[in-house]
């Protein structure tokens, strides 16, 4: 793999070097979000991710409170973030990214600003940390903000928030539609839940993607089986009907889950074709209510994964490309299913909705007013 990406490299440009990054496969991102006074860290908050490291902290899906770390990878979390604060003897926001795996936590970065995840931490901690950092700059007091610390443990108390990443594919036509080191969303999603299935399924309803109520199409690399293997039984007993690809079904059939073979997209045409329906036609004749396709470095079928992406946002069709997502989501509606009542909120209602049923009398504007 290396030698053939080395080798389209020198081929596109000969004159730059190739600038090598090392990715630890299967670790975990975390973030420490704080202010700083003085070196010493005033106000803090650790939150995970849901996808593992080499997906783009903006397009990540983030859980507060951490949700799956051990107590042992936090508490060295914290041991690093309070060295690195006082290292470097901050004074404002800041912003620690880290990545763990078995016992090993690194850093991969420190932002001394404000990131992205300010807001969505204010709100789910209950403390403004914009004003605390203001005033850690300007040397006010803030000992009666009730700021969180790194030894707090019970904020924020019986609920779960979780930020949602917001993408515009469909606005950029023949882009492909899959994460990566490089940020590609627009926008995001916070919502708060009793549990962390419900607070992301609320979230996720709430970036437009919409609950399958028809079959579900997958195709994933054989590397992912076992993974996917469990969350296809979960959609099954839902009483969702599957379709895969030639490949992921025969993993699907060897583990006794049931599925119906579809034919890959570059296949539409060539002879034999007929006999098995083709992924491409469902998405466009409506037969499918999620796609689930998940392309690893070990894809061989780069063209076909790509087409059933692309013809999936083209058509409106819901897209999970991260099995780690996938794994949350199924757990999440599974979970649903199996208590209706135990979820709520998840039926999300835009702003624009909201004001046609407002009335005149509770709205903070004049009819006639812009707001």
């Amino acid at each position: 793999q290396l030698k053939a990406c080395l080798t389209e490299a020198a081929e596109v440009s000969k004159d730059y070097p190739v600038v090598i990054s090392d990715f630890i496969e299967g670790a975990v991102e975390i973030e420490c979000d704080g202010v700083g006074k003085d070196g010493e860290m005033i106000a803090a908050a650790i939150h995970e991710h849901i996808e593992n490291a080499g997906v783009h902290s903006g397009d990540a899906t983030l859980v507060l409170p951490a949700q799956d770390l051990s107590a042992y990878t936090q508490q060295r979390v914290r041991d690093a973030a309070r060295k690195i604060v006082k290292r470097l003897n901050i004074t404002g926001p800041v912003n620690i990214q880290f990545v763990a795996k078995g016992t090993d936590v690194m850093c991969i970065e420190c932002n001394v600003r404000a990131s992205r995840s300010f807001p969505f931490v204010s709100k789910t901690m209950g403390v403004d940390y914009i004003e605390a950092a203001t005033k850690a700059i300007m040397g006010v007091p803030t000992d009666d903000m009730n700021l969180p610390t790194l030894e707090t443990r019970d904020r924020p108390n019986g609920y779960v928030g979780v930020k949602c990443p917001m993408f515009s594919f469909t606005r950029l036509r023949g882009s492909d539609p899959v994460l990566g080191v490089e940020m590609a969303s627009t926008g995001e999603v916070a919502c708060f839940g009793t549990t962390k299935e419900e607070a992301f399924l609320k979230a996720l309803l709430s970036t437009n993607f919409k609950m399958p109520n028809k079959n579900v199409m997958l195709s994933v690399q054989e590397s992912l089986q076992e993974d996917v293997t469990h969350c296809a039984y979960q959609l099954h007993e839902l009483g969702y009907k599957l379709y895969a690809t030639k490949a992921t079904a025969d993993i699907l059939e060897k583990n006794r889950v049931p599925c119906e073979i579809v034919g890959y997209p570059t296949e539409l045409g060539q002879p034999n074709s007929d006999d098995i329906p083709n992924a491409v036609d469902l998405l466009r004749n409506d037969k499918i209510g999620l796609v689930i396709n998940i392309p690893t470095h070990e894809s061989k079928r780069l063209e076909d994964n790509y087409q059933m992406r692309r013809t999936a946002v083209d058509y409106g069709v819901p897209l999970l490309t991260n099995m780690n997502l996938v794994k949350v989501f199924t757990e999440a509606i599974y979970q649903h299913s199996k208590n209706p009542n135990q979820f709520t909120g998840l039926e999300p209602v835009s702003l624009f909705e909201h004001y046609q049923t407002e009335s005149d009398e509770d709205a903070w504007t004049d009819p006639t007013e812009f707001h």
